[in-house]
């Protein structure tokens, strides 16, 4: 075994999968860019939690099963008009925000996307918000993105959906239910700089991105589960 064999990640030889969301923005009416990433985590969870992707004989169950063998990869583009109607057609959820709405597709081979999501735009997610988004939800899970980084809104919105797919891991079914009842009410919001240095060395669970686009390669969110909604174990889940 070679020094490299040895440090190699068992998800990196298994076959890659992406996880495809959408989010629409039509010109004259984008999303806020909290409500676009607060959209995209819950949709992450709905889709998670949908008896096509957890029952063994699930249209999308084995499609789950091999992406979560490898590693989480989220890919966010963006449509609008005909192209919205077009991937709306395609098997998936449809999850909306305030104002936002985000469809999410059960899990495809990297390099097997549909025609109909292939063609769309990765880039040019900029968003933002017009008002300063109101402090979190105590009650609830909260998504802290690292106050470091710059990232497209389809960046963090990938982001948001793996914190909120490591709150899932780290629940029981009792607290799986009671999220789910309370429609996966959640937060995702910018921590301050000694917050965020604080979190990072909690134990809660961070997502450490690969670094495969935009950023480099380290922590991006720490997920804090709501202590009396949703607690989460003092855990950090790579």
């Amino acid at each position: 075994m070679t020094s490299s064999d040895a440090f190699e990640d068992p998800r990196d030889s298994a076959p890659q999968f992406v996880l495809p969301l959408v989010v629409r923005m039509e010109r004259a009416d984008p999303p806020a860019r909290t409500d676009a990433l607060e959209t995209a985590a819950r949709a992450v969870l709905v889709l998670l939690s949908d008896e096509r992707a957890t029952a063994e004989d699930g249209a999308w169950a084995q499609a789950v099963r091999d992406w979560q063998d490898a590693r989480i990869r989220k890919v966010v583009r963006r449509a609008r008009g005909g192209e919205w109607r077009k991937a709306s057609g395609l098997p998936g959820i449809t999850v909306t925000g305030t104002a936002a709405e985000v469809r999410v597709f059960p899990p495809v081979p990297l390099d097997g996307w549909p025609k109909e999501l292939v063609k769309l735009q990765v880039s040019g997610t900029h968003l933002d918000d017009p008002e300063p988004p109101t402090a979190p939800d105590p009650d609830r899970p909260v998504l802290w993105l690292n106050p470091e980084l710059e990232m497209s809104a389809g960046k963090a919105m990938a982001q948001a959906g793996h914190g909120a797919q490591l709150a899932w891991w780290a629940l029981d079914e009792a607290a799986r239910k009671a999220w789910r009842e309370d429609g996966f009410a959640l937060s995702v919001r910018t921590a301050a700089p000694q917050q965020w240095a604080e979190l990072a060395t909690s134990g809660l669970p961070v997502v450490r991105d690969a670094g495969f686009t935009e950023i480099a390669p380290g922590p991006t969110v720490a997920v804090e589960g709501g202590e009396r909604f949703c607690p989460l174990p003092r855990l950090r889940r790579q």
